[in-house]
């Protein structure tokens, strides 16, 4: 049995659909504090309950001693908010991680997969970004995942721990059936933003810097679709059950897209304008990031099978049908 972490969240709830279409055996661990009960299919086994609590925990376990496995997506994942309230961070993504990892030990559950982030490369010095790039993270989020990642390596070291590290880039796009999508409260994401101008819940959108050295001025980002990030965590936890090698692993498309691109991938999709204000870049926001995931390709044999195109058209048809009759 899989336990799935923070499974009722964006990425977490994709994951327990394209297991739960595998007739996987899973249970959701969640505390619901910003996942969605309804992006779960109904027959799924849900557990409520909070990393920080090690007695959840081992409640979790105590009542599926048939879990094997853990997949892991439970962390705040704001950036601005990190900056603003970075002991927030701490305490959720490193010390509820500490937590999960001793009740594991306990448990004698030794096979983690986690929900990294190319946060932790920060700045990069070169593109694209591979997993031999230096990791010097610039806000406490990246901060976070990386120590997250050293944690798990440590506990690996010392315990007999297997993981596997998937260091993703811009996640977007829903599911292919319309039946989930991506659902966050506030929204800072960019495509699920343009869309919110496209439907009239938001008059325009910011886009943030117009003089980067790019082709259109704008910042270019490797968009991945969730249903990719999906399969890449499931064949990266059988490679784990196989062998002995553990993974730190880049998910992407290999291909970078600017905010003016993607504005207009959406217009062209919806047929509909979007009304956008250029704005002065944020500080720390790099001017391309675009990752290489041939590590991923050539070790568990995932390669990205949506497009930019794809991925919004996914992306639109649950937003429109979720948000667009809500105005």
């Amino acid at each position: 049995m899989i336990a799935v972490v923070g499974g009722a969240g964006y990425i977490g709830s994709h994951m327990v659909k394209y297991l739960h279409e595998r007739d996987e055996s899973i249970v959701v661990f969640d505390n619901f504090s910003t996942g969605h009960m309804e992006l779960l299919p109904p027959a799924v086994k849900v557990v409520r309950g909070d990393l920080a609590s090690l007695d959840d925990l081992r409640a979790l376990f105590s009542q599926y001693p048939m879990i094997d496995s853990v997949i892991h997506f439970a962390a705040f994942a704001y950036v601005g908010e990190s900056v603003m309230d970075p002991s927030k961070y701490y305490r959720n993504n490193l010390a509820n991680t500490i937590n999960l990892l001793d009740v594991m030990l306990e448990t004698g559950v030794k096979h983690l997969v986690f929900s990294s982030t190319c946060a932790t490369y920060g700045n990069p010095v070169s593109l694209p970004i591979t997993e031999e790039h230096s990791q010097q993270p610039i806000n406490p989020y990246g901060r976070t995942k990386l120590m997250m990642e050293q944690m798990i390596e440590d506990y690996a070291v010392a315990y007999g721990f297997k993981f596997a590290a998937l260091r993703y880039f811009n996640a977007a796009g829903a599911a292919p059936d319309g039946t989930i999508g991506e659902w966050h409260e506030p929204e800072t994401h960019l495509i699920p933003l343009i869309m919110d101008v496209a439907i009239g819940k938001r008059e325009s959108i910011h886009v943030f810097g117009s003089d980067f050295n790019t082709f259109d001025g704008t910042c270019i980002r490797d968009y991945i679709h969730v249903m990719d990030l999906a399969d890449a965590h499931f064949k990266a936890l059988n490679y784990l059950k196989h062998d002995v090698q553990n993974l730190k692993l880049n998910l992407s498309n290999g291909q970078g897209y600017s905010n003016l691109q993607i504005i207009k991938e959406i217009e062209n999709i919806t047929n509909l304008k979007v009304n956008y204000v250029m704005a002065n870049r944020r500080p720390g926001d790099p001017e391309k990031l675009i990752g290489c995931a041939d590590k991923a390709k050539q070790i568990i044999g995932w390669e990205p099978s949506y497009d930019l195109h794809e991925i919004i058209e996914t992306a639109w048809n649950w937003h429109e049908a979720k948000f667009g009759g809500s105005l």
